[in-house]
């Protein structure tokens, strides 16, 4: 059963996962700017804009609200999801020149997914820095161009 709770979901962590885990979300909660929020769903901590920012929420399910960043353990990783490197060219350029000045080995990413094998490798100072590129005002205007067609405004 899929987590529900953000102790529930460390507590399922295997041991050699929950320090980085933990310190994961550290990083990612102190360096996110205002105004996101930390849910847990489907088994992931999840950081959204709420409906009370952005009432329209996620285009796939509006009940849900709009996601932004979001931490995941499967079996072979951990995984950190981070939509604006999705979104916005320029972010995943940016991440990708940073990532070999903070670790010596070479980046596992998809489209939005950091998968992150070896826990004793990870840059926390290099995802600390890229929570801090969009505010959630930046994530809806960003969203809005990408995957609604256009602003509203």
């Amino acid at each position: 059963m899929a987590a529900t709770t953000v102790t529930a979901f460390l507590d399922s962590l295997p041991d050699e996962r929950k320090a980085a885990v933990k310190k994961l979300r550290q990083v990612v909660k102190k360096n996110l700017p205002a105004g996101f929020k930390e849910i847990v769903d489907k088994g992931m901590i999840h950081y959204v804009v709420p409906h009370s920012k952005y009432p329209d929420g996620y285009h796939c399910d509006p009940k849900q609200p709009l996601p932004f960043v979001s931490l995941s353990s499967t079996k072979g990783h951990v995984g950190v999801h981070h939509m604006g490197v999705y979104a916005d060219p320029k972010m995943i350029t940016w991440f990708q020149k940073e990532w070999p000045k903070h670790v010596k080995t070479k980046i596992d990413m998809g489209k939005s997914c950091l998968r992150l094998k070896k826990m004793d490798a990870i840059p926390y100072d290099l995802i600390g820095e890229l929570m801090t590129k969009m505010t959630p005002d930046d994530w809806i205007k960003r969203y809005e161009d990408a995957f609604r067609g256009g602003s509203k405004s």
